[in-house]
């Protein structure tokens, strides 16, 4: 029997994280997300999906050591990165960059310090860039700040508040991994061949680059864009849901009920309310819409998805949309390798079947 895009076919076994669609939960290595975003840093929750541990204080001190001492660019990654044309999306620059820091080093068995070197590189990666766009100085990273909040800093020139850090580092603990998506598969095949982890990350950048994937709350954005004001919601979502329009933000294709990251995002971002327009905005149009959707769908179970909330949190930090699906990518990275590790300790090479429809002469 044909499963189109593998639906519903396992392939392999994994310790890294578990999908409960029905109930609405997402596990790493045995913790409930929404605790994780709670209690722990996006190094110590990296640390997890890399190690299966969470780490002692000491373990944590020498691990940020060492992802810090990676964030510096090489000056022919920066040549690179300024000799590409300027309309090349920034996906595609990443795609680049990052196949281009395959070198002698990477041509061993997948390592975490290979891991851990290449997922420290990559907010610097999207700020460098991101500033040679902007016509701006590069900012260079700091020694003194955390993974998430280095990023915002390289990417504005100024320390970020703490709501902003704590806001973006919940995000980017949600999405670091969530189990075998099209991106996750993509680089374990390329693993399964014995290729290099430059090779499989490579591989998995190209496949977040197609909009079905990685594509960026953008959409979210345009809809409370549209709304601008509590005072419009109603009106505009019973237009939008009369005329069979898709409310972007709302359902999942796994989650049968609450999107458990959506949950976690709103849970961050409720500490926040009336310290944001925005944020306050899409509180109100998420209850809303939820109440609208059981009125003309009713049954349908539709809850926000992590695309809502994400787009919420990345205008209130002032992300520009282009930089919102390399800033998701800087966070699954980390799950792409964890899984590439994997996939090498364990290895079978993926080789499914295809059925022939062409014709026989």
């Amino acid at each position: 029997m044909i499963q189109p895009g593998l639906k519903g076919v396992v392939a392999t076994e994994t310790k890294i994280s578990h999908i409960d669609g029905e109930k609405g939960r997402l596990i790493y290595r045995g913790y409930d997300v929404k605790e994780l975003t709670e209690h722990d840093s996006f190094e110590e929750v990296a640390y997890l999906l890399w190690f299966g541990v969470l780490p002692t204080a000491k373990e944590l001190t020498k691990f940020n050591e060492e992802l810090k001492s990676h964030r510096t660019l090489s000056s022919y990654l920066k040549t690179i990165l300024d000799s590409l044309p300027r309309e090349m999306d920034m996906m595609s620059v990443l795609r680049t960059v990052v196949s281009a820091e395959g070198s002698l080093h990477y041509t061993s068995k997948p390592t975490i310090q290979q891991c851990m070197k290449l997922t420290s590189m990559m907010p610097t990666m999207i700020a460098y860039r991101n500033h040679s766009l902007q016509g701006t100085p590069f900012v260079e990273p700091r020694q003194d700040l955390g993974h998430v909040e280095n990023y915002l800093y390289m990417l504005h020139g100024v320390l970020p508040t703490k709501a902003q850090t704590n806001a973006l580092e919940t995000y980017m603990i949600l999405t670091m991994e969530h189990g075998m998506n099209a991106s996750t598969f993509s680089a374990r095949v390329t693993a399964s061949t014995e290729s290099d982890l430059i090779s499989a990350v490579t591989s998995a950048i190209g496949t977040m680059k197609g909009p079905l994937h990685g594509g960026a709350p953008s959409e979210v954005i345009h809809l409370l864009e549209e709304i601008g004001c509590t005072a419009n919601t109603e009106q505009v979502l019973r237009r939008k849901l009369e005329n069979r329009e898709k409310l972007m933000g709302f359902g999942h294709r796994v989650y049968k009920t609450h999107d458990p990251r959506a949950v976690a995002l709103k849970s961050t971002l409720l500490k926040q309310v009336g310290e944001d327009e925005w944020l306050d905005l899409a509180l109100y149009v998420e209850n809303t819409a939820v109440e609208l959707l059981e009125e003309y769908k009713p049954g349908r179970s539709l809850y926000t998805n992590v695309e809502f909330y994400a787009a919420a949190i990345m205008k209130a930090i002032h992300m520009d949309p282009s930089l919102f699906t390399p800033t998701f990518t800087a966070s699954r990275i980390v799950g792409w390798t964890a899984h590439i590790l994997e996939q090498s300790q364990n290895n079978t090479i993926y080789r499914p079947e295809s059925k022939y429809t062409g014709r026989i002469l």
